[in-house]
């Protein structure tokens, strides 16, 4: 073999380990289901999670952070394209994501990352087909071996989950890890979690890590009884008996969970267990983050913490996560270590897909021509203090939303119904002003505004 190729590639090789010594470790973690506003540290004094209020205080918080589509098969499907449901393959529930784009996990594994993925996995085919090199803990669908639990908390029937299995790298069940859906299963998941950032690399790692809390079925966490008290807990500011007309998913199953009408007393012990499930996973990311320290590592991995949207939970009337209104739409958004400025929090209005190009950013890789998705790098870096004027959101075909600095317009095309709400004067979204004639331009205009994007995405509603 020729000399000088050989010391090439040596050189080569040398430079690739230096620059993958230089680049941080990334630990994402996704919560299902759950409300931007049930962490302690970011103004909810009812809820404790210690865990997270301390990546608040060691990071940057982006507080109107939004899932564009509300449904976790197509919302997670955003975060791993980058790209927004129109476009990504994925639309409004179940399709697959086009071949041709570059995954977050892809980019990163060509960038000489160890890729690894645990948890829910509630896209098409399977992690390691995606771009990730291992799994471990894998949460998915597509067995009957195993039953899960099929009622909730209060005695109401759950369905969606019967035949979700766990599964190790390659495939194989294995129960004594936990058997469907369990109280534990956050446990689970970072009993697997730690197990990953224990094995030794070469290279920095990447490590995706799906939990299925505090999704349905509500199941009370071994010790955490009474850790709540239902008659201390405050109803929502928007609480209603009943939403007041059919939002497009009235009679779904996520609905179907509370009674008709709600009441403070139902609302207040979901709440309880709700925020207890909450909990539990808070202790859980803290033994994970722990691990990170143990090893020596905490100080060169960037945490990120988000949810893949929020929910209802009594709320507008509403149980369920098929929304546009803030408690929904809105998540959970956090990113601590290195580059992250500490104790921040940012009004920027960003998506849960920012997440891919930002951590590209952040590692110093090239973000994939393929990305539609914006870095939030610039704002944390203190060079602008937004990126967007302006968010939008969608569920399939009857809800269209744009969300600016101030304002809030939702669009109910099968209804022709119009909400408008100015968010600054009015953050619990309790009075619509879309009827009110002093308000007509701001309509017009933030309608103009939304069917513009509407076309720019190939939405086939618009017109």
């Amino acid at each position: 073999m020729n000399r000088q190729f050989v010391s090439a590639v040596f050189l080569s090789a040398v430079l690739a380990t230096a620059a993958n010594a230089e680049r941080p470790n990334f630990l994402i973690l996704v919560s299902d289901d759950q409300r931007p506003d049930t962490i302690a540290a970011l103004g909810n004094p009812h809820i404790k999670t210690p865990t997270l209020d301390s990546l608040v205080k060691s990071g940057t918080a982006f507080t109107r952070a939004v899932c564009a589509n509300p449904i976790c098969t197509p919302s997670r499907a955003e975060i791993l394209s980058g790209f927004s449901s129109f476009q990504n393959g994925v639309g409004d529930f179940g399709g697959k994501l086009k071949p041709e784009l570059v995954l977050w996990p892809q980019a990163m594994r060509a960038a000489g990352y160890r890729t690894w993925y645990v948890g829910k996995w509630h896209n098409d085919g399977r992690p390691i087909q995606r771009g990730y090199d291992a799994t471990l803990g894998l949460f998915r669908g597509g067995g009957g071996r195993w039953a899960v639990p099929t009622f909730d908390w209060n005695g109401v029937p759950v369905t969606g989950y019967r035949g979700w299995i766990f599964q190790d790298d390659e495939g194989n069940m294995f129960p004594q890890r936990g058997i469907g859906l369990t109280s534990n299963i956050s446990a689970d998941f970072a009993d697997a979690a730690i197990e990953l950032i224990k094995r030794k690399s070469e290279k920095p790692f990447f490590i995706h890590v799906n939990f299925t809390a505090p999704h349905d079925p509500l199941l009370m966490p071994h010790g955490y009884e009474g850790m709540y008290d239902p008659d201390k807990i405050p109803l929502p500011e928007n609480f209603k008996e009943r939403h007041p007309f059919d939002h497009g998913n009235y009679e779904g199953r996520d609905e179907r969970l509370f009674n008709w009408p709600r009441t403070p007393e139902e609302t207040r012990n979901e709440l309880a267990v709700y925020y207890a499930v909450i909990s539990h996973m808070d202790a859980q990311i803290g033994r994970i983050i722990e691990t990170l320290k143990q090893t020596g590592q905490y100080e060169n991995t960037v945490v990120v913490f988000a949810s893949d949207h929020g929910l209802g939970v009594g709320s507008h009337g509403l149980r369920g996560k098929q929304s546009m209104y803030e408690h929904t739409i809105g998540v959970p958004y956090i990113l601590s270590g290195p580059g992250v400025p500490k104790g921040k929090q940012s009004a920027a209005q960003c998506y849960l897909r920012d997440l891919y190009p930002t951590t590209c950013d952040l590692a110093g890789i090239a973000i994939p021509k393929t990305v539609q998705a914006k870095s939030l790098k610039p704002v944390l870096d203190g060079k602008t203090d937004k990126v967007r004027d302006a968010v939008y959101g969608y569920f399939r075909k009857f809800q269209r939303m744009i969300r600016t600095d101030e304002w809030k317009l939702i669009e109910y095309p099968e209804i022709q119904r119009t909400q408008l709400f100015h968010l600054k004067s009015d953050p619990h979204e309790l009075k619509n002003l879309a009827s009110d004639p002093n308000y007509q331009k701001i309509t017009t205009e933030l309608r103009q505004r939304l069917k513009s994007w509407q076309r720019e995405q190939g939405d086939p509603l618009v017109n």
